[in-house]
């Protein structure tokens, strides 16, 4: 497991940008199926099947749609969302013969992905306490043994867009999912985490940036001033 996330720290070194870090990890690990969870606008699907040549199947989850229960900036009309995914279908367009676009919930959607299927699940949906526990949930079992698990917003401020709108719980609640499975996380730069399926290791976090080493719940959670 160290010499994996050894690996991982000297491609992290040369990584100038979050999508090119994750290019690096799709390449270095040879991950052929691969699932994203919040596609938005398709910025991120579009890099890794333009560079990673390796990549033979891409799934793309997004509902695309107003949802009633997630207070987040993002949540806007339905028009709005059109336009959105029309414009992730466009960017990935060149790579259409490797795409499955799922357009659900992560819940809605798990029910379509057989379990242990996938090399690598990428998630930056809702990052409510609610959404990251459903997508991590659902999402992990998707994996196979080995796999990678994997996610954006990992920020210690969990007023993320402030008090007006649910706190982002992608930290510290995916270290303790990690926890709960029994499985190593990465801490990345560019706040992201990458959790390593790899049951026979055990829990153990590993801090490839630094801000994150002593974090306390009740940090994360002091009120917006």
């Amino acid at each position: 497991m160290l010499d994996r996330v050894i690996a991982i720290q000297k491609i992290v070194d040369k990584a100038p940008t979050r999508n090119g870090m994750w290019r690096r990890i799709i390449d270095s690990t040879k991950v052929e199926d691969i699932a994203e969870v919040g596609v938005w606008r398709g910025a991120f699907a579009a890099h890794q099947l333009q560079y990673s040549s390796g990549i033979k199947h891409y799934t793309m989850i997004d509902p695309w749609r107003q949802l009633p229960e997630w207070n987040k900036p993002a949540n806007q009309d339905d028009t709005f969302f059109e336009d959105v995914y029309a414009e992730a279908m466009a960017c990935t367009d060149f790579a259409k013969d490797k795409r499955s676009v799922i357009r659900c919930t992560t819940k809605e959607a798990a029910p379509q992905i057989a379990p242990e299927s996938l090399d690598m699940v990428y998630i930056d949906g809702d990052h409510t306490l609610r959404g990251i526990t459903i997508d991590l949930m659902l999402m992990y079992e998707k994996l196979r043994p080995g796999g990678l698990l994997g996610g954006d917003d990992f920020v210690k401020d969990v007023w993320q867009h402030g008090p007006d709108f649910d706190p982002t719980f992608v930290c510290p609640y995916a270290i303790y999912f990690a926890e709960a499975m029994n499985v190593p996380i990465v801490i990345l730069p560019f706040m992201q985490f990458l959790i390593l399926k790899e049951p026979t290791q055990g829990f153990e976090v590993f801090h490839l940036t630094e801000g994150y080493e002593n974090l306390k719940l009740n940090e994360v959670m002091r009120a917006p001033t």
